[in-house]
């Protein structure tokens, strides 16, 4: 995946020119491969470029201002953008790159993982838990069940014993 980046390279704005000796800078310093896409002097890369960003990240004016960031035919964003993922150290997601080792980024998606690892595992327990009773009265449930039985069996005993009273005293 090649990260490509238009620029203008004769630029009269300087404004223009910093924002994208920022983006150029930082992917150079932290050695992430990309090509810069001069949009001054080759047409092809201006239209190209101007095709490509989504009409809702369009200025009002329609054309989109240098530097413009893609993975491959993927749009990225914009220096607005690029500096935000840079702020929230997301920039490898924001370029659709997997994130070295030992990067902010990596740990931060590792503690992510983690932790969605944890509460997937705890929802699994509760799930299976929550089976477990449904399909298996609880002690309390089991206990009660049988001192219910249990009191059935006297009453029905005592029943039985006051009817062979009652049969005996009839019978007398």
């Amino acid at each position: 995946m090649v990260i490509k980046v238009f620029v203008a390279t004769s630029s009269g704005s300087t404004a223009i020119k910093k924002k994208q000796q920022e983006v150029v800078g930082f992917l150079e310093a932290n050695k992430i491969d990309f090509q810069q896409m001069d949009i001054a002097g080759d047409e092809d890369n201006r239209k190209w470029m101007r095709e490509n960003v989504p009409g809702e990240k369009k200025p009002q004016n329609g054309i989109p201002l240098p530097p413009q960031i893609f993975n491959e035919e993927r749009y990225c964003g914009d220096f607005e953008s690029f500096f935000s993922a840079k702020e929230e150290n997301i920039i490898y997601s924001f370029l659709g790159l997997a994130p070295p080792p030992g990067t902010k980024e990596t740990e931060k998606s590792d503690a992510t993982d983690e932790t969605e690892a944890h509460t997937e595992d705890k929802a699994e327990e509760g799930a299976h838990e929550e089976a477990q009773s449904a399909q298996s009265p609880s002690e309390d449930q089991q206990e009660s069940k049988e001192e219910h039985a249990a009191s059935g069996e006297e009453e029905k005993q005592e029943e039985g014993e006051e009817k062979e009273e009652v049969e005996e005293q009839e019978e007398s």
